[in-house]
């Protein structure tokens, strides 16, 4: 980062550090962080031990801006997600100097971006989804079911709705569409939660103490690459019509795409698939529990169901961060940005923005309009969007007319993570009609 002054717009220690604080993304610390940074300092400078000083984006006019401007704000120059130092110089040196472990779209610019965009892009149009619809609904149904079997003879039923259901709709909807067996699902949901969840101690694969910045288990990455080479192996031998096949066979630039990149697709495709989904179908359940106004008045009106199903994406906002670098010396928000510099935007905060949103602390599944900023903006634009809203629409479909009496019945907790993160257990009290 350019050579700074302390009128520089420095963030004072105490919060700075929630920033890079997995456990501060867990509880109500990273939201009062982000408050007084919209309040106080929007665009200021978070400089931490242990990590390389960077801009931190907190209003949702700023990040929308940054996500449109691509060519001065990339996603490759370095991590574009928030790394220790000592967790970039190691991925630098396994990886001849790239910063990057994988090479996913995320971790993509221009000219490459769009073009392996374009290999899976069709598959999550909305026309194209729609052959889905009744396959999601059998899924959801399915899932129903499971919560209905644990109503017991007082009528009354008990789950971790995250464990025993959020988690494995989205899971088995992605993994189908991949051609994944159902029998290595639960494979999947493990790494998967190895990967995001790998400073969280309840959820990494060491169980180790939580570190700053976002940890990278390097083991993880090698179990899904072996994962998914030997089902590339069996695609390209005898390709099927899903998605992994379409990745198997791909080629850009009439080349055949390289293995890190295929294993990069793979894995972003298995991974943000279904775990963004599942934390904001399990937000929803932990808002609806927590504003039985709001469950009534859903319940009442089906047609605020696509309401409820953004007021939770933006409510949750399962990707936290993002991070962007500087490509060329330039003034933003009256900031003077240097090439080099790193950023991060705190879609979180966004979210939250009480510029953009009424009464933005609180859930209503009526909000009109919500300009949530959750699943990015511009080129980077998430590419499962519709897919995502489609498997919960389905789902809170199936499961919102039979749902009554809802309430929690424990103490809910969410994972500790930078990057993407949402509920990790949600203990509920319900009735099913």
């Amino acid at each position: 980062m350019g050579v700074m002054t302390a009128t520089d717009h420095r963030i004072p220690p105490d919060v700075a550090s929630q920033l890079v604080d997995p456990a501060a993304y867990a509880d109500e610390r990273l939201q009062a962080a982000y408050a007084w940074l919209r309040e106080n300092e929007p665009l200021g400078v978070a400089d931490v031990e242990g990590v390389d000083p960077f801009w931190v984006v907190t209003r949702h006019e700023d990040i929308l801006e940054i996500s449109r401007q691509n060519d001065l704000f990339h996603n490759g120059d370095r991590s574009p997600t928030l790394t220790s130092q000592a967790v970039d110089a190691k991925v630098r040196a396994m990886m001849g100097g790239s910063p990057h472990l994988l090479r996913t779209l995320i971790h993509m610019d221009a000219p490459d971006h769009p073009k392996y965009r374009a290999l899976t892009q069709g598959w999550f149009m909305p026309q194209n989804l729609r052959r889905l619809e009744d396959q999601i609904r059998v899924i959801a149904k399915a899932s129903v079911a499971k919560m209905a079997a644990q109503v017991g003879p007082d009528g009354v039923g008990r789950c971790d709705f995250v464990n025993e259901v959020a988690l494995h709709f989205p899971l088995h909807v992605i993994m189908s569409i991949m051609g994944v067996p159902e029998e290595d699902e639960p494979r999947m949901l493990k790494l998967t939660q190895e990967l995001f969840g790998a400073a969280d101690p309840e959820l990494s694969r060491e169980g180790g103490e939580p570190t700053q910045a976002q940890d990278i288990d390097f083991g993880v990455i090698v179990d899904f690459s072996n994962y998914f080479r030997a089902l590339s192996e069996a695609k390209r031998a005898h390709p099927t019509e899903d998605l992994a096949s379409l990745i198997a066979n791909s080629t850009v630039d009439g080349q055949p795409i390289s293995d890190l990149e295929a294993m990069s697709y793979y894995i972003i495709v298995a991974t943000a698939g279904h775990d963004t989904t599942s934390s904001s179908t399990a937000g929803a359940m932990w808002a609806l529990a927590q504003n039985p106004a709001e469950l009534a008045k859903v319940k009442a009106d089906p047609a605020l169901i696509p309401g409820l199903v953004d007021e939770s994406i933006r409510w949750t906002t399962p990707v936290k961060t993002f991070m962007r670098t500087v490509t060329a010396d330039t003034e933003f928000a009256g900031r003077q940005m240097k090439a080099g510099d790193w950023m991060m935007l705190c879609y979180a905060s966004g979210n939250r923005d009480e510029a953009v949103f009424d009464a933005p602390q609180e859930f209503h599944v009526d909000r009109k309009p919500n300009k949530h900023l959750a699943f990015g903006y511009g080129a980077h634009l998430c590419l499962g969007q519709h897919l995502a809203k489609m498997e919960m629409r389905i789902l809170w479909e199936e499961l919102l007319p039979r749902l009554s009496d809802l309430a929690l019945d424990g103490e809910p907790a969410m994972s500790e993570s930078v990057f993407v993160n949402g509920p990790k257990r949600l203990p509920i009290r319900f009735r099913m009609s």
